[in-house]
């Protein structure tokens, strides 16, 4: 099968320059050599499972500076940032799988009805077997390497197939994970489009892709053939709704930092805000002054704000700075990429900003009269990967979340339920389907199978035919 796959970036769709490859691909032969690696039995042990995951742990902490030095090549992140969003996220996530594995690998017996005893029933989670995980470019690390760690902690061998758009992190991550993880069971792939396409075209047990929803729907239909299971990790415009009895101070801090974090560059970034009538002017207010706190009066020259990846995003971003009036912000330079942080008054709902996620530091401000018309807005268009409600009243609250779908919530806060390792992280409709992180990461991998072990007396003669009607009397009063 050929599939035409675009670029793997987690944004909406641009055009990028191809990064060439080090080596020609030969997918089928790395399939083949992965399978082989399954089939000899290695990964199913906890132990080396176990081992795999406190290697990967060694690398993230023995080649930290590398990964931050690529980290800031690619997006300009700061060391904090980028520490805490990519390395730091991950090392948790190795340590819960590490405290928690061996329970889950673990044999869940289950009662078993009058009909089918005496016998034992099971549930045995074991591997699918070869996992692809296509990762995006904005968290490049947490990005590959989280759903890494649920793979291998479920006893796949995997490929792993980083974004050609963060070059810098796509060539350490390639060069390092051989160093640490059994290059039998674990592989990283370099490249662009003609690699992709190369990978999607081979048979899998599961498919994870995080990014945009055209190349989901393309990761789909290169799975449908073999009936490949996919979790895709999408996006959309995901609302802050502010209700009148809000902290607007807090709602306004906490807003603005997980709006610009990473310069807007997250999947779960505030993409618009719906704030109560009568409270934009103040809003925006508090804002500019958040902006001043974080960065300073020059973001430019701020150590602690990113760039946007490249050219052809921040040609994008700069495009839709016309869909309202700045007034927070809106100075840009592209010898840098860098856009401010911008706050748009005047936007409609038709405005192009408003039509596609915007997946950097812009942020629509667009006023509404109460709860009840937030959830009818957010309920007109596609259902968003986060939802964010600030509010005191626990009436409005229990308005929005009740009324509306999205992938995940919070209330009060942004971005935050992901750092919850117990909270399942996924989308839902055109957001993504399917979860990771913690537990579910280790399910989405895993296939939960199903055992029955019957003794083999007593073996009556009421299961087989003939089936007369004594038979049915008793199967009818016992079954």
């Amino acid at each position: 099968m050929t599939t035409t796959v675009p670029t793997t970036g987690a944004a909406p769709s641009t055009t990028t320059p191809k990064q060439a490859s080090t080596a020609k691909l030969d997918a089928p032969a790395l399939v083949a050599r992965l399978r082989a690696g399954f089939a000899s039995g290695r990964t199913r042990p906890i132990d080396w499972r176990r081992a795999q995951l406190k290697a990967l742990r060694t690398l993230l902490t023995e080649r930290e500076s590398e990964l931050l030095d690529a980290l800031a090549a690619d997006l300009g992140k700061p060391r904090l940032e980028a520490w805490a969003t990519d390395i730091g996220f991950v090392i948790n996530e190795i340590d819960y799988f590490l405290k928690h594995l061996r329970r889950w690998t673990k044999p869940a017996r289950v009662r078993t009805p009058l009909a089918t005893k005496p016998s034992k029933a099971r549930v045995v989670r074991e591997p699918l077997g070869l996992v692809l995980i296509i990762a995006p470019w904005n968290y490049p690390v947490q990005l590959s390497l989280s759903p890494l760690v649920g793979a291998i902690a479920a006893g796949n061998v995997t490929v792993l197939k980083p974004s050609e758009v963060a070059p810098a992190t796509s060539a350490v991550l390639a060069r390092l994970v051989p160093e640490y993880l059994d290059p039998d069971a674990v592989a990283v792939v370099e490249g662009a489009v003609p690699e992709t396409q190369a990978l999607l075209a081979q048979r899998w047990d599961h498919i994870l892709y995080t990014g945009n929803g055209r190349v989901g729907r393309v990761v789909m239909e290169a799975a449908a053939p073999h009936l490949t299971p996919v979790t895709l990790e999408l996006g959309g415009k995901s609302p802050a709704i502010i209700d009148a009895s809000a902290n607007l101070e807090v709602a306004a801090r906490r807003i603005a930092w997980g709006k610009f974090l990473n310069a807007g560059q997250t999947c779960i970034a505030p993409d618009y805000v719906l704030v109560a009538r009568g409270l934009e002017d103040r809003f925006v207010e508090l804002v500019r002054r958040c902006v001043f706190d974080f960065y300073g009066q020059d973001p430019k020259a701020s150590p602690d704000f990113a760039r946007v990846v490249n050219g052809a995003h921040f040609d994008r971003l700069v495009g839709l700075l016309d869909s309202g009036t700045p007034a927070v912000g809106g100075e840009h330079d592209a010898a840098t990429r860098y856009i401010a942080p911008t706050v748009l008054r005047d936007v409609t709902p038709e405005s192009p900003v408003m039509q596609e996620e915007i997946f950097g530091p812009i942020l629509p401000v667009l006023p509404i009269a109460d709860a009840e018309e937030a959830v009818a807005f957010v309920n007109g268009r596609e259902k968003p990967l986060a939802l964010y409600v600030f509010a005191k009243d626990a009436s409005v609250v229990r308005t929005v979340l009740e009324g509306t779908s999205s992938g995940g919530a919070c209330v009060n806060a942004t971005l935050f339920h992901v750092a919850v390792t117990e909270l399942p992280f996924g989308g839902v409709g055109e957001s993504g389907m399917g979860a990771y992180h913690g537990k579910a990461s280790f399910d989405v991998f895993s296939h939960a199978k199903s055992v029955l072990k019957r003794a083999t007396r007593p073996d009556p003669a009421l299961a087989y035919p003939p089936y007369t009607e004594r038979k049915e009397k008793l199967t009818r009063r016992f079954l």
